[in-house]
């Protein structure tokens, strides 16, 4: 299942976030992320928020790594479809061929 992951810096917690994350390696950003599958992550550096997709069998995995964050991060966590999902949910829906 993927997931989209949004954050939003904590009042106060900017440049403790910012250097956290840039003090990662490869090796400490995946051990962070406890299996979970990053897709893609983008980062507003300036007003302090951002988006991952990621992909998980585990809901409770995914909110681990939301849990390593939490001191500095609002983190949310919503399920979302690809195109392709959506498109066979309309299909679906609507009885479409």
């Amino acid at each position: 299942m993927k997931f989209m992951v949004t954050y939003a810096v904590h009042q106060g917690k900017m440049h403790d976030a910012v250097k956290a994350f840039g003090q990662m390696t490869d090796a400490d950003d995946e051990a962070d992320r406890g299996g979970v599958q990053l897709i893609g992550r983008w980062h507003d550096v300036g007003a302090g928020k951002g988006v991952a997709i990621c992909e998980s069998a585990d809901l409770a995995a995914v909110s681990l790594w939301a849990l390593n964050w939490n001191n500095d991060l609002e983190v949310g966590i919503t399920p979302v479809l690809d195109d392709d999902e959506a498109k066979a949910v309309a299909k679906k829906k609507f009885d479409l061929a």
